[in-house]
């Protein structure tokens, strides 16, 4: 894990879910993942949308040209953990296809405009998972 999401983790656990910096004043979640041909369990920080009864993050990966490894485990082990606040949730992980990834993009972008740039920087289209609970 990098420095960088290992200090945001800190962060997140020592002040309940809170965080200062790039995700001050945004949602923020940790998504456990289990890696799709080690099993080992990972760990990262990502910003949400709350979107109903689901919760929707971003497999932006800062507007690179591949999805982030975390994409990839959650595809081949959907049933997870997320760390919200100070409780741990047992999720579902889906993508979001289809008219409702249309519906679900414009949504997150109108909340957090920052994820309209990560689109100019890359051919590829960014993935949303939907995390609902189990």
């Amino acid at each position: 894990m990098s420095d960088w999401n290992t200090k945001i983790i800190e962060e997140f656990r020592a002040n309940g879910g809170q965080v200062g910096g790039p995700f001050a004043g945004g949602t923020l979640l940790l998504i456990h993942h289990h890696g799709a041909r080690t099993g080992t369990e990972r760990v990262n920080p990502v910003a949400y949308l709350p979107d109903g009864d689901r919760m929707v993050i971003v497999a932006s990966a800062g507007g690179a040209d591949k999805n982030p490894d975390w994409y990839h485990n959650l595809k081949a082990n959907p049933d997870t953990t997320a760390e919200v606040g100070t409780e741990h949730v047992d999720v579902h992980a889906e993508e979001v296809l289809g008219d409702d990834y249309a519906a679900t993009w414009e949504r997150l972008v109108a909340r957090m405009p920052g994820f309209a740039d990560y689109k100019t920087k890359t051919a590829r289209r960014i993935p949303l998972i939907a995390l609902t609970r189990r």
